[in-house]
């Protein structure tokens, strides 16, 4: 089953452009993320030719990559054609046919403390991947939107330049897209680090930008993703207790390094599952051709001190299936194993794409099968499977990694925990963001005591929406004067802890496509944008970019 994904990543590669591309474009999308979406319909609705260079075959991101309990925060927040997406959800959920395996009275109206179905403002928020993707394909021929997909740019030549400026692009298959503007729109920020934009990659130290939640965080236990959850402490040696014996697997031996210093390290990936137990529409777990239980012996020890959370996050989709997250001190998060991903060839991450598989595939196949784990966590587990109706082409397998965070920009103004926190002002607001500052645990390692520890999960509230600064889209003065970047913007790694959430993505591009086409029409840098005539537009457009616990901040 795992080689499914390293032939899947291959199979795109070789594949050829699926579509004939204009010879120019006024603007160039890199990417087919939720963002990327938004900003190239917002890009024909002000009458640009855009073309979407698609370095994956499927459309949508993580929203159609099993995320369909949508990260909100304040729904009121949400405008422009981030809101018409869940408008659109709303719309193929009242349909009979889209309720196959459920009733829709029966799924009720479940949510995280909010309506899942939204009927006064017409929204759905929870939803099944394929009716994600199926929205997005339909928006996207509706406003007949050209896509190249499998296409991949060449990282190492294929950015070409002149007088700072992007002037084309060109993917692996020697093609080569030419465009006024360009949007990376990517989760990587490839395209932005080939044209030698300033970025950063891992944790900022708590003096860079004088954030209290910034750097390293030993010491602080949030939500229960941590072995503080656990009713006794766990040791992390192979005989417990003694050193000698050397170090269970998934467990870091390096020091976790100073309380508030930075890293180059980041939270841990993985796949959001779309699963289910309705014998009809199961597919049982299968067994990674690697398959190797040593690996789960530290979740073995886990189970045996008591603890039982695991399906504390099988949160609840239409049609009898889950969107299944991390929850606790060992889960699907692959702590530890993603650090050199934002940075890495193709190769090396196809690589990485696979050890996270490997992994996630076993930690099913393992608790749902091994007989040392506990019988009722066992059998519990065995009764789930994977949505056979879901990631057809994939072995019902996400086609999109969960990748939290890669590099970010270091752009024109960078977001901070100051600014979520409305400890000072945002300038020039294009979006609002309301998630709570949210990072997931970045590294395992063992204490001074001699136990095992998570470190890196961060859950603080940000007390209302907040504004997102349009000087964090854009390079600095004087860096790729064409290029915008809504996906891995100017933040830094707690501020991107909540703005990484994929209605702002949807937001964020929208505005970047908007900022793109002005530029191009008084041909003027990215930078140069007249933020009044911007924000005019953005506002005529449906964004919202003030709330009350913002503009208190002022």
């Amino acid at each position: 089953m795992l080689t499914l994904c390293r032939r899947f990543f291959f199979t795109l590669l070789a594949l050829p452009a699926a579509f004939a591309a204009p010879a120019q474009s006024d603007i160039v999308i890199y990417g087919c993320t939720s963002g990327a979406i938004t900003a190239a319909i917002q890009a024909k609705l002000m009458g640009k030719s855009v073309v979407m260079v698609c370095p994956e075959k499927h459309l949508g991101g993580l929203t159609a990559g099993g995320l369909g309990f949508t990260d909100t925060g304040n729904k009121a927040v949400i405008g422009g054609l981030s809101r018409d997406f869940y408008h659109r959800l709303w719309q193929h959920y009242q349909k009979p046919e889209a309720w196959r395996w459920q009733k829709r009275e029966e799924y009720g109206n479940k949510g995280q403390g909010t309506e899942a179905i939204d009927q006064g403002m017409r929204t759905m928020w929870i939803f099944e991947p394929h009716a994600a993707e199926q929205v997005y394909e339909a928006w996207v021929k509706e406003h007949k939107i050209t896509i190249v997909r499998n296409a991949w740019l060449d990282r190492e030549k294929g950015v070409r330049m002149e007088n700072g400026r992007i002037t084309s692009i060109r993917t692996l298959d020697g093609s080569t897209y030419r465009g006024r503007m360009f949007i990376d729109a990517t989760y990587e920020g490839d395209l932005m680090a080939a044209a030698r934009v300033d970025y950063h990659v891992g944790r900022e130290s708590q003096k860079t930008y004088g954030e209290q939640w910034a750097g390293i965080q030993t010491g602080v236990l949030h939500h229960r993703h941590h072995f503080g959850a656990v009713k006794t402490p766990i040791s992390p040696y192979v005989v417990p207790g003694d050193p000698s014996s050397g170090v269970l697997p998934r467990i870091s031996t390096e020091p976790p390094g100073n309380y508030g210093d930075g890293d180059k390290k980041v939270q841990a990936y993985c796949f959001r599952m779309c699963l289910t137990q309705l014998p009809e529409n199961r597919v049982a777990f299968p067994k990674p051709a690697n398959y190797d239980p040593k690996q789960y012996e530290l979740l073995l020890r886990i189970f045996n001190a008591g603890w039982r959370e695991t399906f504390h996050k099988f949160d609840p989709i239409p049609n009898l299936k889950t969107d299944t997250n991390n929850h606790g001190p060992f889960s699907t998060d692959n702590i530890g194993r993603n650090y050199d991903y934002p940075d890495a060839s193709y190769a090396r991450r196809r690589e990485i794409v696979q050890e996270h598989v490997d992994y996630q595939q076993g930690w099913l196949y393992f608790i749902a099968n091994d007989p040392r784990v506990p019988e009722e966590v066992r059998t519990a587990m065995a009764k789930w499977g994977l949505a056979k109706d879901e990631f057809a082409d994939n072995n019902n397998w996400p086609h999109q990694m969960y990748v939290r965070e890669a590099r970010r920009m270091i752009g024109r103004y960078v977001m901070t925990e100051n600014e979520l926190l409305k400890k000072r002002p945002t300038p020039e607001p294009v979006g609002m963001g309301s998630y709570g500052i949210d990072s997931h645990n970045i590294q395992r390692y063992i204490t001074p005591e001699g136990y095992v520890q998570n470190e890196g999960d961060i859950g603080v509230s940000t007390k209302g929406p907040y504004q997102i600064s349009y000087g964090s889209l854009v390079p600095k003065k004087g860096q790729a004067p064409n290029l915008l970047v809504p996906v891995c913007l100017s933040s830094s790694h707690i501020a991107y802890g909540s703005i990484r959430m994929e209605p702002v993505f949807m937001i964020l591009g929208q505005s970047a496509a908007t900022a793109a086409a002005m530029a191009i029409d008084s041909n003027i840098d990215v930078q140069d944008v007249p933020y009044d005539k911007l924000r005019a537009r953005l506002l005529a457009d449906g964004q919202v970019l003030e709330h009350a616990t913002a503009a208190a901040a002022k």
